[in-house]
């Protein structure tokens, strides 16, 4: 992991140390590439996974952090298997998010095949809502941002709107690459997932170039809005005739 928590501009959740990666490599990388300040929140340290070790996993992540050049990578060491039990998971994040202040906050899509990215969905909304609770007990000052968006990871619907990252996609790719306990895992006593399997990545990849080609881009990652996207006008620019 890396240093203090310290503000960003988007502030990204995964249940799992691989799931940023999984669901928004490319629009991490590319909000660095724009300047912006990025910051990564895992969950839990995936401890229930087939294959790897905490300790390993972890270093996984900040080799994959420092691909995607996020700011910083936390990990809330949320029980795996068990996300949003207590009361205190709440507490946790609502304390991250105002510590970081993020501007936007994207987290994962609430179906998922995989109970806990369902779970980290729903206790995530939570917590987003309960940051901006002046009397809500939990660290630091109340905090709302600007917007929240949610992320595909394993299932996807039609997307509220796409990201553009194929300029980014070589470097999802690598950050992908990071997780080499859960994509390529060689140690003694490893077993095959569906993580494992070269179809799985297949599967990342033709999601994010559907969505590229129905936007007439290489590679798309899509979000989810609940509330309405406000336009200044019908136009594709802010030109004027």
């Amino acid at each position: 992991m890396t240093a203090a928590v310290d503000q960003v501009d988007l502030l990204a959740f995964g249940p799992h140390p691989d799931d940023i990666e999984i669901g928004i490599g490319g629009t991490v990388a590319k909000h660095v590439t724009l300047g912006f300040r990025v910051g990564l929140c895992d969950l839990t340290a995936g401890e229930m996974g087939s294959n790897g070790t905490v300790n390993g996993r972890l270093v996984e992540a900040e080799a994959a952090r420092g691909v995607l050049g996020a700011a910083w990578r936390t990990n809330l060491r949320l029980p795996d298997r068990a996300i949003g039990s207590d009361a205190s998971h709440t507490r946790a994040i609502a304390g991250l998010i105002r510590r970081a202040r993020p501007r936007v906050i994207a987290l994962p899509y609430w179906s998922d095949r995989h109970p806990d990215h369902v779970a980290a969905s729903q206790l995530l909304t939570e917590a987003v809502f309960s940051a901006g609770l002046r009397r809500y007990d939990a660290d630091g000052d109340a905090w709302k941002a600007e917007s929240s968006c949610y992320y595909f990871i394993n299932d996807w619907a039609p997307p509220s709107f796409v990201v553009d990252v194929s300029e980014q996609y070589d470097t999802k790719r690598r950050a992908l690459a990071c997780h080499v306990s859960q994509f390529q895992p060689g140690a003694a006593g490893a077993v095959a997932t569906r993580l494992t399997s070269a179809r799985f990545q297949q599967l990342i990849e033709s999601r994010d170039a559907q969505f590229g080609a129905q936007t007439g881009v290489a590679f798309a990652e899509g979000f989810v809005v609940k509330a309405p996207v406000v336009r200044a006008h019908l136009l594709p620019d802010a030109g004027r005739p």
